[in-house]
C-alpha cells in the first residue's frame, strides 16, 4: 500500500499591505489548534471544486493511505509571519518525514514571509532535504511568483488556466494524474521553466481575452495534443515586491527536455511580443463613476479594484462609495466593507434601529502614503447575519465561506454591507445571507478585480472598473518597487528580453 501526503497551503502576499498575516487568518484561532487537518479536512474538502478536492478525487479508489497534515488558506494580505509559516510548513514536512511514497500540494505560488521571498520554494526545498527522490505534484495559482527553488524541487507543476479561477479542481487533476502516471512508470516528467522581465497588469491578464488568450490557448492545445505532459502560463502577481515577480511559463515534458524547452520558448516569445498590450490605461475614479450615471438600466456593477481583499486590500477604503453619493447615484448595494467595530455596533443595535457611525478608514497604508478616512453615515439596520454560506458559483464551488458577523445599514441612497472578516465577492451567495436580491438594484458596488465576473457578468447590464485608492493599485507610476528585478517592463520601457530559467 502506498502512502500519500496531501496538503494545502495558500496565500497571495501583497507586500504593500500593512496587515501582517498570522495563523488566525489561516485557521479558526491564533494557535495551531485552529488549523484544518486529518479526517476533518478530508470531509470538508471532499466534493468541492478546489485543488484539494481535485487531488482527493484523483486518489479515489487508489489502494493508499492518505495523510492530510494541513489544509490552510488565508485571504490575501501582508507578509506571513515566520512563526505562522514555520508552524504550517512543519506540519507538512513532519508528515513527509514519517514516510511517504508521493506528495500532492495545493499551493499558491505568491506567498512571502518575513524571511522567505518564495515560501513555496522553501517548502519544497525542505521536503527534498528529507527525501531527495520523493515525487511531488504541485497545483499553483495563475498569479505565481516564479523561483528556481520551486521548479528545481517539484516533479510536476500545473497552474490555473482561468481568471476568474474556475478551473482549480482541474488544475490539481492535471498535476495529480500526471504524477500517478509517473509512479506507474508510464511517463518521465521533466520540467522546463522560464520567467520574463515583464510585469503584466492584472486587469489585462485574463486568458478570457487578448493578449493572454492565444498564449494560454497554445499551452492548452500542446497539452491536449500530447506534445508535452502539461503546459502552464502564469500572469504573475505584480503586487509582490520580490525578485521573482514576472510573467512565467512551466512545461512538463515526457523525458524530452528539448520539446519542453521549445514550447516554453514559444510561449515566452509570444508574451514578449505582446508586452505593450499587458499595460492598462487607468481612468480617473470620478470619470468611471460618472459613466454609471448615464446607464439607463441596472444592475450596473462598479468594481473597485484598488482596495480588493482578493489581492491584499484592507477593504475599508470608503472613497468610491463617497464619490458615488456625491455624484447622485442611488439604489446602490455597496460592500462588503470590513470593519469589525462597525459590524458589532450594528448587530448590537439590531434590525430596525437607527444608527449613526463612522464606517471604514480604520487602517493606514503607509507603503502607499494613504491614511484611513472613515465615512460618517446614519441609517437603519435592515439585516444581521452570521455571515456563513456555501459557494454555489463556478469558483470554489461547495466551499464553506464566512463573512463573520455582518449587517446591512440602509442610508437611503445605498444599502451598505458591513462585515467582520474580509472576503472578495467572487459569487453572489453572500447577498442571500443578508436577504438582498442583487438583480433588483441599480448599482452593485463591490471590491474586486476579475473574480466577480464569473457570476456578476450574467446579471449585469454594464460593468465599470473603478480605480479607487488602496494597496491594490497597479498604476506603476505611483508604486515604489525596491526589490523586483530591474530592468522590468513597463517601468523600464527599454527592457531587453532576458529570460531566467533552465
Amino acid at each position: 500500500m502506498q502512502r500519500f501526503v496531501l496538503a494545502g497551503l495558500s496565500h497571495e502576499t501583497n507586500t504593500f499591505s500593512p496587515q501582517p498575516t498570522t495563523l488566525g487568518r489561516f485557521g479558526r484561532s491564533e494557535d495551531e489548534s485552529g488549523l484544518l487537518h486529518g479526517p476533518e479536512a478530508i470531509a470538508g474538502m471532499a466534493g468541492t471544486r478546489t485543488p484539494v478536492g481535485g487531488f482527493l478525487d484523483i486518489l479515489e479508489g487508489h489502494d493508499a493511505e492518505l495523510v492530510v497534515p494541513l489544509v490552510a488558506s488565508a485571504v490575501p494580505s501582508g507578509r506571513v509571519t515566520d512563526e505562522s509559516y514555520e508552524t504550517m510548513a512543519g506540519r507538512i514536512t513532519d508528515a513527509v518525514a514519517a514516510g511517504a511514497d508521493a506528495v500532492f500540494l495545493s499551493l499558491h505560488g505568491a506567498m512571502v514571509t518575513d524571511s522567505h521571498d518564495d515560501a513555496e520554494g522553501e517548502l519544497l526545498r525542505r521536503i527534498r532535504a528529507i527525501d531527495p527522490d520523493i515525487p511531488i505534484a504541485v497545483a499553483l495559482d495563475f498569479h505565481l511568483g516564479m523561483s528556481p527553488e520551486l521548479c528545481r524541487n517539484a516533479t510536476v507543476v500545473t497552474g490555473f488556466r482561468t481568471y476568474p479561477h474556475i478551473d482549480t479542481y482541474e488544475t490539481a487533476q492535471r498535476a495529480g494524474g500526471t504524477l500517478l502516471r509517473a509512479l506507474a512508470g508510464e511517463v518521465e516528467p521533466v520540467i522546463s521553466w522560464g520567467v520574463l522581465p515583464l510585469m503584466t497588469n492584472m486587469l489585462n491578464q485574463t486568458p478570457l481575452r487578448q493578449p493572454m488568450k492565444d498564449i494560454m490557448d497554445r499551452a492548452i492545445a500542446a497539452e491536449a495534443d500530447n506534445e508535452v505532459l502539461t503546459a502552464s502560463v502564469f500572469g504573475g502577481f505584480p503586487l509582490s515586491d520580490i525578485p521573482h515577480t514576472g510573467l512565467s511559463v512551466i512545461v512538463v515534458s515526457d523525458g524530452d527536455k528539448a520539446a519542453g524547452d521549445a514550447l516554453r520558448d514559444e510561449l515566452l516569445d509570444l508574451a514578449w511580443e505582446r508586452r505593450a498590450d499587458f499595460i492598462h490605461d487607468f481612468e480617473p475614479m470620478t470619470a468611471s463613476i460618472a459613466r454609471a450615471t448615464s446607464v439607463p438600466v441596472g444592475p450596473v456593477v462598479l468594481h473597485d479594484h484598488g482596495d480588493n481583499c482578493g489581492a491584499g486590500g484592507v477593504t475599508d477604503v470608503m472613497s468610491v462609495l463617497g464619490e458615488c453619493l456625491h455624484q447622485g447615484l442611488d439604489d446602490i448595494v455597496a460592500g462588503p466593507y470590513r470593519d469589525p467595530e462597525a459590524a458589532a455596533i450594528l448587530i448590537n443595535a439590531g434590525v430596525g434601529a437607527t444608527v449613526t457611525l463612522d464606517l471604514g478608514g480604520k487602517v493606514d497604508m503607509p507603503a502607499r502614503g494613504l491614511t484611513g478616512q472613515p465615512m460618517s453615515m446614519t441609517g437603519t439596520v435592515t439585516a444581521v447575519a452570521d455571515g456563513r454560506y456555501k459557494v454555489t458559483g463556478p469558483m470554489m464551488t461547495g466551499m464553506a465561506m464566512n463573512l463573520g458577523p455582518c449587517a446591512v445599514l440602509n442610508i437611503g441612497p445605498a444599502l451598505v454591507i458591513v462585515c467582520t472578516d474580509p472576503l472578495e465577492p467572487f459569487d453572489v451567495d453572500f447577498y442571500d445571507v443578508l436577504g438582498i436580491d442583487p438583480t433588483e438594484h441599480r448599482i452593485l458596488l463591490i471590491k474586486s478585480r476579475q473574480h466577480f465576473r464569473a457570476v456578476f457578468e450574467p446579471i449585469a447590464q454594464e460593468i465599470i472598473g473603478v480605480a479607487g485608492p488602496g494597496v491594490c493599485s497597479e498604476d506603476y507610476s505611483v508604486v515604489e518597487f525596491e526589490r523586483i528585478r530591474r530592468p522590468m517592463y513597463p517601468m523600464d520601457l527599454d527592457t531587453p528580453k532576458t529570460v531566467i530559467g533552465n
